[in-house]
C-alpha cells in the first residue's frame, strides 16, 4: 500500500516536463505570429493606404527631402529662373531628360524634344499631375506651354539597373528574395492603382518589351518601385464600350499579351482599323515576366517562384476575362511573403508539434 504513492510519483512527475516546453513553444510561435502580424499589417498599409502617407502634401504642392512644410508646385517662372540644368540624363521618343538643381537639391527636368508627340506630353503630365500618390514619382512643378516638367530626382535611377545597383557593395544586403519579392509586390500594387485609379482604369502601355516596361520605374534609395513615365496610359470605359490599343503599329513577341497581337495572320497586311481593342488584362499577362526579372537567381527565389506558380499560370491564359485582377494577384503575392517569412522565421517549428 505504501509503495502506491511512490510510484504514482515515478510515472506521472516527469510528463511534466514536455508539457511545460510545448507550453513555451506554443506561446513563443504565437508571440512571433504576433509579430509578424504587426509587421507584415505595417508594411501591407504602407503599400496600400496612400491617403495615409505623411508624406503626401494638398493637391498642387510637394514636400522634397526632409523639408517639414510643403511648397506649391514651381511655375513657369519659378523654373526659369531657379532651376540650372547640370547634364543630359536620358532622352526617350517624347522628351529629353536632364539632371538639374534647385536650390542645391538635384531634381530632374523633362522636355519635349518632338513636337509632334506634344499631345503625349501633355497627357503625360496630366496623368502625374492626377495621380499623385506613393506610387508616381512626385511632382515638383511645370511649365505647360513651355512642355517642361520637373520632378524629384532619384539617384538609383530607372529598373533597368536594379541588377547592376545589387551587386555593388553598399547594397549587396539587399539582395535576397525577400527584398526582391517585396519590389515585385511594389510592382504589383502599382498596377492595382493604375487600374482602380480616380480616373478610372488606365492600361499601362508603354510596355511592349521586359526593358520598356522596366525604363517607366524608378528604384528610389529606400529600396522602392515608383512609376516615372505616364505618357501612354489609356482609359478603359467598360460601362461605355471604350477599350484601348496601345499605338498605331503592329506589337509582336511573347511579352505582349496574345490580344495585342495582330489576330489575322501573316496573309493578312496589318491594318489598325481592323485591329481590335483590348482592356487592361494586357498588364496582367506582363506580370510573371515582370517579376521574374524581380526574383532574379539568388538564394530562395526558385521558392518563391514555385509559390507563384499558380496564380502566374493564372495570368497567361489565353483569355483576359480568365485572367485574375491586378488585386487578386496583389493578395497572392502578399499571402506568398507572409507564409515565407513565416516559414523562414519558424523552421522546424511544425516538425518540434
Amino acid at each position: 500500500m505504501e509503495k502506491k504513492p511512490h510510484f504514482f510519483r515515478r510515472e506521472f512527475l516527469p510528463r511534466k516536463v514536455p508539457y511545460i516546453s510545448l507550453a513555451l513553444l506554443l506561446a513563443a510561435v504565437l508571440l512571433l505570429n504576433a509579430l509578424l502580424y504587426l509587421y507584415l499589417n505595417k508594411f501591407y498599409n504602407s503599400l496600400g493606404r496612400v491617403e495615409t502617407d505623411p508624406s503626401l502634401c494638398p493637391f498642387g504642392h510637394f514636400r522634397l527631402g526632409a523639408v517639414k512644410n510643403c511648397s506649391p508646385w514651381l511655375s513657369c517662372e519659378a523654373i526659369n529662373r531657379e532651376v540650372r540644368k547640370l547634364k543630359c540624363v536620358g532622352e526617350g521618343a517624347v522628351k529629353k531628360v536632364f539632371l538639374s538643381e534647385w536650390k542645391e537639391k538635384k531634381v530632374v527636368l523633362s522636355q519635349l524634344t518632338n513636337s509632334e508627340l506634344k499631345e503625349d506630353f501633355l497627357h503625360g503630365l496630366k496623368m502625374l499631375k492626377t495621380l499623385q500618390s506613393k506610387h508616381v514619382v512626385r511632382l515638383l512643378g511645370y511649365c505647360e506651354h513651355q512642355f517642361t516638367i520637373l520632378t524629384e530626382y532619384h539617384p538609383l535611377g530607372s529598373l533597368r539597373g536594379l541588377n547592376e545597383t545589387l551587386h555593388i557593395p553598399k547594397y549587396k544586403g539587399m539582395n535576397t528574395w525577400h527584398r526582391r519579392l517585396m519590389l515585385a509586390i511594389d510592382y504589383v500594387n502599382i498596377i492595382w492603382y493604375l487600374h482602380s485609379s480616380p480616373l478610372g482604369t488606365l492600361v499601362m502601355c508603354d510596355s511592349n518589351d521586359l526593358d520598356k516596361v522596366l525604363s517607366q520605374y524608378l528604384l528610389t534609395s529606400d529600396f522602392r518601385v515608383l512609376v516615372n513615365d505616364l505618357d501612354a496610359l489609356p482609359l478603359v470605359n467598360r460601362s461605355a464600350g471604350r477599350l484601348v490599343k496601345c499605338g498605331h503599329r503592329e506589337l509582336r513577341g511573347e511579352f505582349v499579351a496574345p490580344e495585342q497581337r495582330w489576330p489575322y495572320g501573316d496573309d493578312v497586311p496589318f491594318k489598325d482599323d481592323l485591329m481590335p481593342p483590348y482592356d487592361e488584362k494586357t498588364d496582367i499577362w506582363k506580370i510573371p515576366d515582370v517579376s521574374n526579372f524581380f526574383l532574379g537567381h539568388v538564394e530562395g527565389s526558385d521558392i518563391v517562384r514555385l509559390h507563384l506558380f499558380d496564380i502566374h499560370a493564372a495570368c497567361k491564359r489565353k483569355d483576359p476575362a480568365e485572367r485574375p485582377s491586378a488585386q487578386e494577384v496583389l493578395d497572392t503575392y502578399r499571402k506568398v511573403l507572409t507564409l515565407l517569412i513565416r516559414e523562414a522565421a519558424m523552421p522546424g517549428t511544425r516538425e518540434m508539434l
